[in-house]
C-alpha cells in the first residue's frame, strides 16, 4: 500500500510544503512554470551531457516515468490529464484535416480514432473535446507562452494554432510534427516543386537566410519572449524543441565532436541534435539566474516518447539505440514509452533526489494545476492524471498499487517492429503486461530484475497474468478505449481477460 506519508502530505500542502531549508506558501507568488519538451529524446541520450547533469543535481529525476509510444498522443495527455485510451488521438495526427495517419493493414480493420487531434469546439470532427491547460494558466493570470513544435491537432482544427488554446504567444507552433530543415540558411523549408515544404517551420522568418540552427532559433525566441513578460507576472513557458526528430541534420556547432566517437555519421548527426538540446537547456537555467527567476521556477523536462530505434533513418543497429531497454518509438515495450524526466523547483524539490515511483505524462495536468493553484477549476475532460506534488517533495514515496495503462489500436509503420502498431500494456509495481494483437498473445515481464524485457514469464506465473489481464481490460473498458475488428468478419479482437485461459502452465 502507498506510504502513510502520502496522505499526510496531501493533507499538509493545503497550508504548505516543507522541504530542507525551503517553505513554499499558497499566499506565495505564483510560481513560474516551464515545461522543456524535447522531440523523440530516449531514456538515456541526454544522461551524460553536462548541463542535463546540471538540471539533475538541483531537481529530481524520475527513474520510471513514462509517455504514449508517439508524439501527439503524449502532447494531448499533456495538457488534457486523460490517458490516451480515453481521448483517442491514439496515433500522430496528420498535417492535413480529416487524414489518418494509420498505415494500411491486412489482418484489422482501423478503429475510428479522434484522426484531427485535440478539439476545444463541439462541431469538429474526430477531436477529443477539452479544457486545455495553458487556457486555465491565462484565465489564472499567467503569460503563457509556446515556442517550438504543437502538433495538437491538424490544419483548420481551431487546435492547430495555440493561441486558439489559450497561449498568449506562439512562436513556431502549427500542425506539422517535424522541421522540413533545421537551417537557418535554407528558411528551415525545403521546397518542392517550387512549393514551400508541407513542414516547413513557420513564425521564424527573422532568422531567414542566417547561419543558424533551429533549436538555437527556438531557443532565442523563447527567451526574448520571457524578457517581455512584464515584472511580478508570473509565466508559463511550453518550449517544445522539434528536435530530435527526423530528419537527422547535424548540426554544425556540434558534429565534428561526436563523429570519432559514434558508430556512423547519422549517429554522430544524431549526438549533435542531442547537444544542442542540451546548450539550449543550458541557456534556459542561466536565463533564470541571471534573472533571478530560479528559484520561483518549476522545470518539468521530458521527452514526448521513447527514442527513434529503426534503421533507416538511425544508424548503427536497428533496435538498439535505447538499450537497456527493448524497442523504440511506437512500441510499448519500454524503449518506446520510457522517458528522461527531470524536475527542478527549489522552494520544493530536494536537490539530487531521484524517484523510483512509476509516473506518466498526464500527470503533469494535475501538477501544473496545482502549482499554479488552479486544481479547482472544471475542466470537461475525465482526468486520470494525478498531482505528483507529494512525490516532488518526497522522492522516496513509491505507489506500488497504481496502475499505468498505454493503448496504441494503430499500425504506425510499415515494418512490423517489436509491436510497434496494435497493442496494450499495463505496468503495476514492477509488474508489466503486453497485449500484442497481431498474436493475440500477452507477455508478462518483471521489469525489477528485466528491465529489458527479454524474459516472458507469463507461463511461469499465469495467476498475476489473469489478474493483470482483468485489471487492463477494466481499465480499457472504464475508458471507452477502441479495439480493432478483424477484417472480413468484422469481429472485435479479443479483450485481454478473454485469452488468460489459453495459458498453460
Amino acid at each position: 500500500m502507498m506510504d502513510i506519508k502520502f496522505l499526510l502530505f496531501t493533507l499538509l500542502f493545503g497550508y504548505g510544503v516543507c522541504n530542507a531549508g525551503t517553505f513554499y506558501e499558497r499566499e506565495d507568488p505564483k510560481p513560474n512554470i516551464i515545461v522543456f519538451l524535447v522531440d523523440d529524446l530516449g531514456w538515456q541520450d541526454i544522461s551524460t551531457f553536462p548541463n542535463f547533469k546540471k538540471l539533475v543535481q538541483t531537481g529530481v529525476q524520475f527513474s520510471d516515468a513514462y509517455a504514449t509510444p508517439l508524439c501527439t498522443p503524449t502532447r494531448v495527455s499533456l495538457i488534457t490529464g486523460t490517458n490516451a485510451a480515453r481521448h483517442r488521438v491514439t496515433n500522430w495526427t496528420h498535417p492535413d484535416k480529416d487524414r489518418s495517419t494509420d498505415y494500411p493493414d491486412t489482418i484489422f480493420q482501423h478503429v475510428d480514432w479522434n484522426i484531427n487531434g485535440l478539439g476545444i469546439d463541439q462541431s469538429e470532427n474526430n477531436t477529443f473535446l477539452v479544457t486545455p491547460l495553458p487556457r486555465l494558466l491565462k484565465e489564472n493570470g499567467y503569460r503563457t507562452i509556446l515556442v517550438g513544435k504543437a502538433h495538437f491537432g491538424s490544419k483548420g482544427i481551431a487546435a492547430s494554432n495555440p493561441k486558439n488554446i489559450g497561449f498568449d504567444v506562439s512562436i513556431a507552433g502549427s500542425e506539422i510534427g517535424h522541421p522540413a530543415s533545421y537551417f537557418g540558411w535554407e528558411n528551415f523549408d525545403r521546397p518542392r516543386n517550387g512549393s514551400p515544404n508541407r513542414n516547413a517551420v513557420p513564425g521564424l522568418e527573422k532568422f531567414h537566410g542566417q547561419d543558424i540552427f533551429l533549436t538555437e532559433a527556438l531557443t532565442q525566441s523563447a527567451l526574448a519572449a520571457l524578457g517581455n513578460v512584464e515584472k511580478q507576472t508570473p509565466f508559463f513557458l511550453y518550449l517544445s524543441h522539434y528536435a530530435v526528430h527526423t530528419p537527422i541534420e547535424a548540426d554544425p556547432r556540434y558534429v565534428d565532436s561526436f563523429y570519432d566517437t559514434s558508430v556512423d555519421s547519422v549517429e554522430a548527426a544524431y549526438q549533435s541534435l542531442v547537444k544542442g538540446v542540451d546548450k539550449s537547456l543550458g541557456d534556459v537555467l542561466d536565463y533564470l539566474e541571471e534573472n533571478n527567476l530560479s528559484e520561483n521556477t518549476a522545470i518539468f523536462f521530458l521527452s514526448d516518447n521513447g527514442g527513434l530505434s529503426r534503421v533507416p533513418p538511425r544508424g548503427g543497429v536497428s533496435d538498439t539505440h535505447n538499450t537497456p531497454l527493448r524497442s523504440g518509438k511506437g512500441s510499448v515495450y519500454e524503449g518506446g514509452i520510457r522517458i528522461p524526466f527531470v524536475v527542478k523547483w527549489p522552494k520544493v524539490v530536494r536537490p539530487q533526489s531521484v524517484s523510483k515511483n512509476p509516473v506518466i505524462v498526464e500527470d503533469l495536468f494535475s501538477t501544473i494545476r496545482a502549482i499554479a493553484g488552479v486544481e479547482d477549476r472544471e475542466v470537461v475532460q475525465t482526468v486520470d492524471g494525478i498531482n505528483l506534488l507529494p512525490y516532488l517533495q518526497d522522492a522516496d514515496l513509491v505507489d506500488s498499487t497504481r496502475a499505468l495503462v498505454w493503448h496504441h489500436p494503430n499500425r504506425w509503420i510499415k515494418e512490423d517492429f517489436s509491436s510497434s502498431s496494435w497493442a496494450s500494456a499495463l505496468r503495476i509495481g514492477n509488474w508489466k503486461l503486453i497485449y500484442d494483437y497481431t498474436k493475440q498473445e500477452l507477455e508478462l515481464y518483471n521489469l525489477d530484475s528485466d528491465i529489458g524485457e527479454k524474459q516472458n514469464v507469463v507461463h511461469k506465473h499465469p495467476e498475476k497474468t489473469k489478474e493483470l489481464a482483468g485489471i487492463l481490460t477494466q481499465k480499457l473498458k472504464q475508458r471507452e478505449a477502441q479495439l480493432p475488428r478483424f477484417k472480413g468478419t468484422e469481429k472485435l479482437i479479443p479483450w485481454p481477460n478473454e485469452i488468460v485461459n489459453d495459458l498453460k502452465k
